[in-house]
């Protein structure tokens, strides 16, 4: 198996097999994100990714989920993809889920057909990065894409069979911002793609970024603990996604939280309102590296 530099996955792909078909994004402008600034992105040959598919087949027995990486896999040529997934299904029958992250871009160039043959040779779920609802925090973070456009794309998805996990940044707002429209606007985007998996994640600060040097100008005002806590009340009092599994468990958050939406919501809410009394622990700043 042949990696090059960091290797990002969601959480829940912590117990896949990951193999690096791109390196870098395709976008890499967030101002929020160092997460490929040592890379510049680049397609591997196919045939490469194949030779690591087929060493991971010759010392693992079984190897139930496949992870594409790295940041927006989805951009590949639809040939690329057919072979990689045809050799999946071929050499890994148990395999029960491939996965990759995709960008709005990399959905909006694919055609509903061409989707679909995905689907059919078992790509099962993307990882979609909306982190706002709010046009004006995209536009100032330098997303590339509306909400509105993230949500026409990921519903696509959805018509296509592809299961869709859609990711939000708390805090993204600022303490010196309007978090509250942060929340309910993110809220709304979110309800109308109802996706299988919404995951929470909180806004950190790296250096090399627009953001840190927000921060550095006086320009952003990050949030404490209890502020990003009512600001994932909010979201949750506005979020109507029935069925939706909810998780803020990433390493980045301090208070990890997990339920089915709409049923549990206001279970997640008591959960917050008890945190925010001093009633359950958070993680300290250590536990999250910072």
């Amino acid at each position: 198996m042949h990696y090059y530099g960091a290797v990002y996955r969601p959480p829940s792909e912590a117990y896949s097999l990951i193999v690096q078909c791109t390196l870098g994004c395709s976008h890499n402008k967030c101002a929020f994100c160092n997460m490929y600034k040592d890379k510049k992105f680049s397609i591997r040959p196919v045939e490469e990714v194949l030779r690591d598919l087929a060493e991971a087949r010759s010392y693992e027995r079984r190897i139930e989920r496949i992870f594409l990486a790295d940041g927006d896999a989805l951009i590949l040529p639809m040939d690329y993809l057919l072979q990689v997934l045809d050799f999946i299904r071929e050499y890994f029958p148990e395999c029960t889920r491939v996965a990759a992250y995709a960008t709005t871009k990399a959905i909006e160039r694919k055609t509903d057909e061409e989707l679909r043959k995905l689907r059919e040779h078992g790509l099962a779920l993307v990882y979609i990065g909306l982190e706002s609802g709010n046009e004006e925090l995209l536009l100032k973070f330098n997303k590339g894409v509306t909400a509105a456009e993230t949500v026409k794309n990921a519903l696509r998805c959805k018509a296509a069979g592809i299961a869709i996990s859609v990711t939000a940044i708390n805090g993204m707002a600022g303490l010196n911002g309007d978090w509250q429209a942060h929340a309910i606007d993110t809220a709304k985007a979110v309800s109308a793609m109802k996706p299988e998996f919404i995951a929470f994640l909180t806004l950190r600060v790296y250096s090399g970024t627009p953001l840190h040097d927000w921060i550095e100008a006086g320009e952003f005002q990050m949030m404490g603990p209890a502020d990003l806590m009512r600001e994932t009340r909010l979201f949750l009092e506005h979020i109507d996604s029935e069925g939706s599994v909810f998780r803020s468990n990433h390493a980045s958050n301090y208070l990890p939280l997990g339920g089915t939406l709409n049923r549990d919501r206001e279970a997640l809410i008591q959960t917050i309102d008890a945190a925010l009394d001093g009633k359950v622990r958070l993680r300290r700043a250590v536990e999250l590296g910072l």
